[in-house]
């Protein structure tokens, strides 16, 4: 490896530096910091209300923001959402905001919108991961199961080809094995080389997929551990009112 590629190597593929986001004068998020590295899978765990998702708004834009934010060494703090899907960064948010009275395709089609001319390829590709979308594809999405709905989610944020793909509470509401099948497909796109950045209540689920965790409580984050660190759910439980 050159000097230049290992340098490269070294830096995140995303780096928050004391990010922070308030409502009116509640600090729901204090300063933060935290990064993912290529090809690696985070996962933020806490308690409800914790701050987990203002995190993630805070980091794609959703929700204004102060601090830096990184990606691959360049700084990203001002650009809009849109643009930090530009750049590779997209969000699935809880709640997975579809298009209800759209079809499944369209769905999909309006999230391939930065690239008009990988379509059909895109939409392949999503098949192969999720066979039942192309079931469904004249489907309303909105008269998809719960299940169903989070696939398309994912599919369509896929169409928009992430480099960093980062996922609000994807199983929120989704019976355990759909639960199970859903982040199982995470772990197939992490091993195809997307980053991930995952926040989930089902904690052991989660464990299993991650490399490392961080966990928030209180609007801050109180600790980082690598999964392989972790002897039993009582380890992270200590840390959820700290």
């Amino acid at each position: 490896m050159t000097a230049v590629s290992a340098a490269t190597a070294d830096v995140p593929l995303l780096e928050a530096k004391d990010i922070s986001a308030s409502y009116g004068h509640v600090h729901a998020l204090k300063p933060t910091s935290l990064h993912v590295a290529e090809g690696e899978l985070v996962t933020i765990l806490g308690p409800n209300g914790a701050g987990k998702t203002t995190l993630m708004r805070a980091l794609t834009r959703l929700t204004p923001s102060r601090g830096n934010v990184f990606f691959r060494g360049r700084d990203v703090s001002r650009l809009s959402t849109n643009r930090l899907a530009r750049c590779g960064i997209v969000m699935v948010q809880e709640g997975r905001g579809l298009f209800s009275q759209m079809t499944v395709r369209e769905n999909l089609v309006v999230g391939g919108y930065l690239h008009p001319g990988d379509i059909d390829t895109h939409l392949q590709a999503v098949f192969e991961l999720f066979p039942r979308l192309k079931e469904r594809l004249d489907q309303l999405a909105g008269t998809l199961s719960g299940g169903e709905q989070q696939m398309l989610a994912i599919g369509r944020a896929l169409m928009a080809k992430p480099q960093l793909l980062m996922l609000d509470e994807p199983s929120l509401g989704l019976a355990p094995r759909v639960a199970s099948e859903i982040l199982g497909t995470l772990r197939e796109l992490n091993r195809r080389g997307i980053g991930i950045l995952l926040v989930e209540q089902k904690a052991p689920l989660a464990l299993k997929l991650a490399q490392r965790v961080y966990v928030i409580s209180l609007g801050r984050i109180v600790v980082e551990l690598k999964t392989d660190e972790i002897e039993s759910h009582h380890d992270l439980a200590r840390y959820y009112l700290h």
